[in-house]
């Protein structure tokens, strides 16, 4: 066989015979690094060879590259990748063979055919969210996550081009000072800090993927990509095109710090919830007819093959929903319960189960009880970490499908009730004497009795609607930036206004003395300056409004008026702590000895403490103006931390609570690991531990929910 000659753009004139055992057929496409062929094996199966250019061959930067797409396609070869047959990277020309399956690419697919139908889109979404838990569970970030690089398999999305995706334990091979992606889909880390990116990158890609899929464009569109870059990092996201359903979700996926971004797992759980929405034509929507011309062949595709192919599509689809359903419930229910349960994880039950659903409601659970200590799996419903709130002297717990209520004394169940698996963004609130479930992303607010669980009243809620809770009000922010106070022992409205100055405010809240007022904060462009107003939760009115120096975050408030932030740079690494005092219009500023990333803060009295990615704590005396002390505890995600006594306790992602020394900054306890059988399911923020009494309540993976002896943690 005679050299191929090639007439395609931006690859070599000549091409090669074999790349090692395996003959090339055709140019299927060229890329930066190299040329990708459709080739066949000894035994005709066809593949995808990608050859790197002979130019970059001889460059060892570029083998070094190739080397690390090799190993990270190896790593992460399956069901939602490309799979590697073969490869060869220390050859005079390096390659990779992997699975050919001809399809188009999601580029293609809306270029020629336009934006995908809801429920396309709902599926292209659950498929990509499941192809980066595969890749993120095995240590490898893609880094290039877009729309070239997705190919529309008829069994789901496949992710290909580890070209420069990085497994989190080996060396970056990043020039210094070079962007390496494509920027309507970097994340704002990849502009600021390109060493650190981790797996919230790709999820924030992922957010832009679906917006283009929906649209035809990205949430950031500029011709030129410094524009674009400045977009990414600054501006907040276009989803004007984005079905209704699914706009709150993929908002979620564009957030500009990564530790608000859901991880895949999250995505997957929201999803099921509305899957019951979806349709069962297959992936592709139609085939191509001839006037089309011929399909592209690009690696990794997969073309529909028929009305018969689409039925044995259907019954996939369905028994992988059945098989998500069992899963997420976590045991083997029979019966009315079976059915009951399955039907409210597939989201065809209401917010809270149905008009006059009673709640469930069932014994105590296995309790292991030493010390005062207890441990109880009381949601059969669910997965994931359940988020408590204290109240009423109770323990209310929320999971995706299911809320309840535990005694605080021994972790018994008091009652039980389905809700809709979209409103498990946060813990429960008692608002106005009655239990609210955290409602972002739901269609309901409602309100139950703390003591059966059932309705006292409901409230419908319009679209893209955000909720916060302040003492007995909740606030509710509508998509046009008007702000309503509810009362939360009725359900009726006792305000609506706008916030001056605040577009669509985000307000923030806290507990205690300062609940009676939510604070609302708009940054410039330029990140040098912060808006903040103090708006009476009460009446809706703005106390005061200033503007002070730098990107401040507020995480705390104090009964006299004092709040709380932390300044952080254009990279969301925080650098300072600043109190601002309303009445004297003091703004205290004291900066951190290195910038911290990922941070969250507590306050207890005048001590700060601030607790960073990685695990670093850090306690900052506002008075003096120094760091108390600096502990190093090696936890790479966790929770808000909570200071009660002298003590600072959080949440690890892998189920341990640990207990701190607030004086001496010393780690005085910790549990055990937690991970239970969804040890894949890490929340980005995992829930805060709940002080109650002499006890501090947890959470954990496994589902668990758990109570230690608050005064003596080197027994836990």
């Amino acid at each position: 066989m005679a050299p191929q000659r090639n007439t395609g753009a931006g690859a070599e004139a000549e091409l090669p015979e074999y790349a090692g055992h395996y003959r090339l057929e055709s140019c299927l496409g060229s890329g930066g690094m190299g040329v990708v062929h459709l080739a066949r094996s000894t035994s005709g199966m066809k593949l995808a060879v990608k050859v790197v250019h002979a130019e970059f061959a001889r460059d060892p930067e570029f083998r070094g590259r190739f080397r690390q797409e090799v190993a990270a396609a190896r790593r992460v070869s399956g069901a939602f990748t490309a799979p590697v047959v073969d490869a060869d990277p220390e050859a005079e020309r390096p390659w990779m063979a992997t699975l050919f399956i001809p399809g188009p690419t999601l580029s293609e697919q809306v270029k020629r055919k336009g934006p995908m139908a809801p429920e396309q889109l709902r599926r292209l979404m659950a498929g990509l969210a499941e192809a980066l838990r595969d890749i993120h569970r095995v240590g490898v970030v893609h880094r290039d996550l877009k729309p070239s690089n997705v190919l529309l398999a008829e069994d789901g999305p496949k992710v290909i081009d580890f070209g420069i995706s990085r497994p989190k334990d080996s060396e970056l091979r990043t020039e210094t000072g070079k962007l390496i992606g494509t920027p309507p889909f970097m994340a704002p880390e990849q502009f600021r800090r390109p060493r650190e990116v981790g797996p919230a990158a790709d999820i924030f890609a992922l957010g832009s993927v679906m917006v283009h899929a929906a649209t035809g464009r990205g949430p950031f569109d500029s011709d030129s990509p410094y524009v674009v870059a400045y977009q990414v990092v600054h501006d907040e996201p276009d989803l004007g095109g984005v079905p209704e359903g699914l706009a709150p979700l993929v908002r979620r996926c564009l957030a500009k710090e990564p530790a608000d971004r859901p991880t895949p797992d999250e995505l997957m759980r929201e999803l099921r919830s509305v899957a019951a929405s979806y349709d069962t034509q297959a992936f592709i929507p139609a085939q191509r007819r001839s006037e089309d011309g011929p399909a592209p062949a690009v690696p990794g595709r997969a073309a529909p093959t028929g009305r018969a192919s689409g039925l044995r599509s259907v019954r996939r689809l369905l028994r992988r929903r059945a098989v998500l359903g069992a899963g997420a419930l976590g045991l083997a229910l029979t019966g009315a319960l079976a059915s009951a349960a399955l039907s409210g994880v597939s989201g065809l039950s209401g917010l809270l189960g149905g008009d006059g659903h009673a709640p469930e409601k069932e014994g105590a659970p296995a309790l292991t009880a030493a010390s005062g200590s207890w441990t109880a799996r009381p949601a059969v419903g669910g997965s994931g970490m359940p988020q408590c709130a204290s109240g009423a002297g109770k323990l209310f717990c929320a999971r995706p499908g299911v809320v309840f209520a535990l005694s605080a004394s021994d972790g018994g169940l008091l009652w039980r009730r389905s809700v809709d698996t979209r409103s498990a963004s946060g813990p429960p609130v008692v608002s106005g004497g009655v239990v609210q479930p955290y409602t972002d992303g739901g269609s309901r607010l409602a309100g139950l009795d703390p003591a059966t669980g059932k309705d006292v009243w409901r409230r419908r809620l319009p679209a893209g609607t955000t909720v916060r809770y302040a003492g007995s009000t909740a606030l509710l922010t509508g998509a046009d930036g008007t702000v309503t106070g509810v009362d939360g022992a009725t359900g009726a409205t006792r305000w609506r206004r706008a916030v001056p100055g605040q577009g669509v405010p985000s307000l923030v809240t806290f507990p205690g003395a300062a609940e009676k007022t939510a604070y609302a904060t708009r940054t410039s462009a330029d990140g040098a300056s912060t808006q903040v107003s103090a708006v009476d939760t009460r009446t809706g009115r703005v106390r005061w409004d200033v503007r002070l120096r730098g990107w401040l975050k507020p995480f705390a408030a104090r009964g006299d008026g004092s709040v709380f932030f932390l300044a952080v740079d254009s990279g969301y690494g925080a650098k300072e702590v600043v109190r601002y005092t309303p009445g004297s219009g003091a703004a205290r500023r004291v900066a951190l000895p290195a910038v911290l990333d990922g941070a969250h803060a507590t306050v207890r009295g005048d001590v700060v403490y601030v607790l960073a990615t990685g695990g670093s704590l850090d306690a900052v005396d506002m008075a003096s103006g120094k760091r108390l002390w600096h502990l190093e505890t090696s936890v790479s995600r966790s929770s808000l931390p909570v200071a009660r006594g002298e003590r600072v306790y959080f949440t690890a992602s892998d189920g341990r609570l640990l207990a701190v020394d607030a004086r001496r900054g010393r780690l005085v306890g910790q549990t055990p690991v937690r991970l239970g059988a969804g040890s894949a399911r890490v929340m980005s923020t995992p829930p805060a531990p709940v002080p109650l009494g002499d006890r501090v309540c947890a959470t954990a993976p496994d589902g668990t929910v758990f109570a230690v002896d608050g005064r003596s943690p080197g027994t836990w």
